[in-house]
């Protein structure tokens, strides 16, 4: 549908003028695929009657659809369809009805055409005559569905109840009764009007109940807190939606609906005799407790505009109005009923005493300005309180009476939110108690104080551990109480301060002989100077510590004497650290001078090159940058000469150490065919060393010669080294190699083979690193390709690769031959007997994937190519060779022929069933119906004979011994302990094929039975037997049928049923 549809002009024009909206934007919406497919669907399929059209809310535009759009204020336009023909543009004028209304509305305006406009239409049966057979009672179906669907929602939305009708009604309308009860026509239409009418009444009988079983006591059952107004709209709108029950029951629809069960003397007449008189019942109870609640609902608005002050007074009116009701009304005198309206009422209140209070500006108040806040709090429990006693004066007045029913029911079921309520209130009451408790108890806890922290000072045997207390508690001792009980335990630490002070005078006179402890980090000669330093820092600190005392302004005069006595022992150790450093400048320039007349490098006791006093150099560089750090350290002339070029020695003998040791490792570890391609380049490294030994460190020139030397050995050494890494990396590929899985057990404990095509790539791409490697070792040593060195090399790596691909064959190899030995195996591997065209197979083949699996193995050999240049052919022409393999081969071939010679005989045992796939049915069916069995090759002329009852019944029954026989075969044979074998796609196959054979004669005999109901209905009246033509009797065909387990179609059935 496009936008030039003339279908669409008389909703075009209506929705132009009522939105008043341009003729461009109508085109632009009607070209949106969306709302086209809405339109082209809307006139060409009868059962979709209506169609509305709204503005957005969101954006303003236009939107369109097939049901009614749910929360729109603004008006809505309504397209219905008063004909059930499809909407062509000779018939939209008169088919269409189109209104606006409002959003809301929309439903009212589907009622209203289907009641005014359509339902009329189809029931006029000079209209309905025109139409084709049941085309007008489908329509008028449809249509009574919709209209019952809007009532339903809009009564839904209303809060009420609404009783659909029975569509019998309409059709017994729309043929205008012409139908008697003394015709077939009259019996059936009766039938179905009655049963639709019992269906009505069942669902009106279950809506109704559902509605009368609500209970104004819901929410609190549920953990709500209604208010008394959610009692008042209950019984308010109950008592609207039972006149809405009982005027919908009093109409004339429910009237006919009543007529048509009494007069059939319905089983329902009952129930809805019942359902009229519980409606009634309803009706009362609610108008009773309506009026009687009125008066409680009038007294609670007043008291909700009322001043709080006012409330307590009021109390004793409202409970009055709450026990006339109990008095008044016959109906809520109910302990359940008044128990949820008292509750109802205290949640009320407890509402207006938070709104009164403001609970958190009362938390506030409190602790600035308590007294205002507390009596407000004072009021309210009050009024509560006014409350529960006036409940109890009711209470007592009723029971004084005598003449009507007592509260007997529990008061704790009426108060239980109002007693959490109060407890509340009465604990913020009795804040203002708890502190002036409060510091009671703050004084307590200072004395507790005391005592915990006078022991703790008791336990402090070090000044460090008491300034530590005084740190974490400092905010605790300035308070006046706590300082003045534990000034005795602070005067102790200031006596601690100068025990320590005294400690390290004696432990400087102790030890001053031997100052060795820090010789492991820093120099010998600097370990005095350290040792000063670090006795110094001690003292320091029990001066830290007692300034950390000084800030509780203890006054004990004790500040003189602890610093008089703090300078004393910083004068000795001064002292003492100037005739140190003299006496270690002589010792280092003594040293200095004995390294600068040393050679760089020689040989030691064993034999080994090495860097000359190298132990001996390390410690004087480490003084010497230690002297770098001290400014007053004088140093003499050798001492001064070294510590002018510390770095350049630094730097010297860092490069000898690493010399040596590239040396070292180039000239150690050596591979037999590696020697001949690097003895010329060690040759060379031996003659630069030499040299260097004729240097000492004291030379002209040693940085720049030690560098030049050094990148020499540095490149032999990378180049070496590089190699080396080379031959390891093809060493660990081999190695590899040797130890992969072509083949391993799955979770399963079944053969899986592994990623065979990722397993080849891998060793064919390693192969090729070998050979990229193999290059690159050539460039390294520089050597020439066709020298018998380089060659005796190519060999060695070829060994390895051999050897790698060696084992990598033969572990295949023996976990075939493992895994295919009868004896101590366990299934490793599985096929499938499958029945196809061809006949028996098994899938995969037996014995063909098992040898593409022993040339995949032996393939692998061949992936990577030769190393060796003078050895000829790949690899896996030389694996055959190996008797191991060989033997470990003609093993797994000789098991994979067995197995495969006892999966045949299997095969060849199941052939008995072959005629059961290779017989022609339809054949073996026609000579059964002629001569009623199958006739043997030799058997030319034969007499006609028919099949009988018994004949059929021969050949199911034969047919369910085959399969109960295939039933009962095994599901999986294991054949030499390690092939299973899974029959059971097989037997499902076989046992689809015995199902057909069996469904040729039970077709045939249901064939049989449809025909002899034909005839039988069309002879209601006369003999069965007698009135079918059949060969077969009709009764003994159908039990015949039932005892082969197939059952009667429903249509058969229904026949059945009708002539017995």
């Amino acid at each position: 549908m496009d936008a030039r549809d003339e279908r669409l002009d008389p909703v075009r024009s209506f929705t132009l003028t009522s939105f008043r909206l341009e003729e461009e934007r109508w085109r632009r919406f009607v070209s949106e695929e969306e709302n086209q497919v809405i339109f082209s669907s809307f006139f060409n399929t009868p059962d979709y009657k209506n169609l509305f059209l709204c503005r957005d809310p969101e954006d303003g535009g236009l939107s369109v659809g097939l049901d009614p759009p749910q929360n729109v204020q603004t008006k809505v336009i309504c397209v219905s369809r008063a004909g059930r023909e499809v909407i062509t543009r000779e018939n939209v004028r008169k088919i269409l009805v189109i209104q606006e209304v409002e959003g809301e509305d929309a439903k009212s305006f589907i009622i209203a055409v289907s009641e005014e406009v359509t339902c009329p239409l189809l029931i006029n049966l000079e209209t309905s005559r025109r139409w084709a057979v049941g085309l007008a009672e489908e329509a008028l179906r449809s249509t009574e569905q919709q209209r019952n669907e809007a009532l339903v929602m809009e009564a839904q939305m209303e809060g009420g109840t609404f009783l659909t009708y029975p569509e019998a009604l309409h059709e017994d309308q729309l043929h205008g009764n012409t139908f008697t009860e003394d015709t077939e026509e009259g019996k059936l239409s009766h039938t179905k009007l009655l049963h639709s009418c019992d269906s009505t009444i069942t669902e009106w009988v279950k809506l109704v109940s559902n509605f009368l079983q609500q209970d104004s006591s819901q929410p609190v059952l549920d953990g709500l807190d209604p208010l008394p107004s959610d009692e008042f709209n209950f019984w308010r709108t109950r008592l609207k939606n039972l006149h809405l029950i009982q005027q919908q029951l009093r109409s004339s629809r429910a009237q006919q609906v009543v007529s048509v069960v009494q007069r059939a003397d319905s089983v329902n007449w009952s129930s809805l005799r019942d359902l009229y008189s519980e409606v009634q019942e309803g009706l009362d109870e609610a108008q009773d407790l309506t009026v009687n609640l009125d008066p409680v609902q009038e007294k609670l608005e007043q008291l909700e505009r009322m001043d709080y002050l006012q409330l307590g007074d009021n109390m004793t009116a409202l409970m009055e109005e709450v026990r006339q009701v109990w008095i008044r009304s016959e109906f809520y005198r109910r302990p359940c009923w008044v128990v949820v309206l008292l509750q109802e009422i205290c949640n009320l209140f407890i509402q207006m005493s938070r709104r009164f209070l403001h609970e958190e500006e009362v938390m506030a108040g409190l602790g600035s300005d308590p007294g205002p806040r507390l009596d407000d709090v004072t009021l309210v429990i009050w009024t509560l309180q006014t409350l529960k006693e006036e409940y109890r004066w009711c209470r007592t007045q009723l029971e004084q009476d005598g003449d009507t029913h007592n509260w007997d029911f529990p008061s704790n079921l009426v108060f239980f939110n109002l007693d959490h309520f109060l407890l509340h209130l009465q604990s913020i009451q009795s804040f203002q108690l708890h502190l002036n408790h409060f510091w009671v108890q703050v004084s307590d806890l200072e004395r507790r104080l005391v005592s915990v922290l006078s022991r703790a000072f008791e336990d402090c045997c070090a000044s460090s551990s008491g300034a530590k207390l005084v740190k974490m508690f400092g905010f605790l001792l300035d308070r006046p109480l706590i300082q003045d009980q534990l000034r005795p335990h602070l005067t102790r630490l200031e006596e601690l301060v100068l025990e320590e002070l005294d400690q390290t005078e004696l432990l400087f006179y102790s030890q001053r002989e031997e100052p060795n402890a820090f010789s492991r980090v820093t120099p010998s000669a600097a370990a005095g100077l350290c040792w000063t330093q670090q006795l110094r820092l001690r003292a320091e600190n029990s001066l830290d510590h007692y300034r950390t005392l000084q800030q509780l302004d203890l006054d004990s005069g004790a500040s003189q004497l602890i610093l008089q006595r703090f300078q004393q022992i910083v004068d000795l150790l001064q002292d003492f650290t100037d005739r140190g450093r003299s006496s270690w400048s002589c010792l280092l320039d003594s040293d200095c001078e004995f390294i600068l007349k040393q050679p760089l490098i020689q040989n030691n006791k064993q034999g080994m090159l090495g860097v000359n006093c190298s132990h001996k150099i390390q410690v004087l560089l480490k003084e010497l940058r230690y002297v770098s750090r001290k400014s007053d350290v004088e140093l003499r002339p050798h001492a001064a000469r070294l510590f002018t070029c510390r770095d350049d020695i630094t730097q010297s003998y860092l490069s000898l150490s690493h010399m040596v040791s590239c040396y070292e490792q180039v000239a150690s570890d050596v591979l037999p065919v590696e020697l001949p391609l690097i003895r010329d380049q060690l040759q060379d490294l031996n003659q630069d060393l030499s040299e260097l030994q004729r240097y000492t460190w004291s030379s002209e020139g040693v940085q720049q010669l030690v560098e030049q030397k050094r990148e020499r050995l540095l490149l032999v050494h990378s180049s070496v080294s590089r190699a080396r890494a080379n031959m390891a990396a093809v060493t660990r590929i081999t190695q590899e190699w040797a130890e992969l899985h072509l083949l391993q057990r799955s979770g399963d404990s079944l053969l899986e083979v592994s990623d065979t095509e990722q397993t080849y790539r891998r060793i064919r791409a390693e192969g090729e690193e070998v050979l990229r490697l193999t290059q690159v070792n050539r460039s390294l040593y520089g050597a020439e390709v066709s020298s018998e060195s380089w060659i005796r090399y190519l060999d060695h790596i070829d060994d390895q690769v051999q050897y790698g691909l060696f084992q990598l064959v033969l572990r295949s190899l023996t976990f075939l031959s493992d895994n295919m030995n009868p004896q101590s195996c366990s299934v490793f591997l599985t096929v499938s007997l499958q029945l196809q065209e061809t006949g028996i197979v098994f899938e995969p083949s037996v014995g063909v994937g098992l040898s593409d699996l022993l040339q995949s193995i032996y393939s692998a050999a061949s992936l990577p190519l030769r190393v060796s240049e003078r050895r000829h052919g790949n690899y896996q022409v030389s694996l055959p060779q190996s008797p191991d393999l060989s033997a470990l081969e003609q093993e797994v071939m000789h098991r994979l022929l067995q197995v495969k010679e006892e999966a045949e005989r299997l095969s060849a045992g199941l052939d008995r069933y072959a005629y059961l796939w290779q017989s022609d049915r339809s054949e073996v069916m026609q000579e059964f119906l002629i001569y009623s069995r199958q006739l043997g090759d030799e058997e030319v002329e034969v007499e006609e004979a028919p099949p009988t009852l018994k004949d059929f019944q021969r050949e199911i029954e034969s047919l369910h011994r085959l399969s109960r026989e295939v039933t009962h075969l095994d599901d999986i044979i294991v054949l030499h302990s390690w092939l299973q074998v899974d029959l059971r796609t097989f037997k499902d196959s076989l046992l689809s094929i015995v199902q057909e054979w069996k469904h040729l004669y039970t077709e045939y005999l249901l064939d049989s039975v449809r025909d002899s109901l034909q005839q039988v209905t069309h002879h209601r009246g006369d003999d069965e037997e007698s009135s079918s033509s059949s060969s077969f009797p009709l009764t003994e065909t159908i039990f015949l049928l039932e005892a082969a387990g197939v059952e009667l179609p429903e249509h058969l059935s229904a026949q059945l049923e009708l002539i017995t």
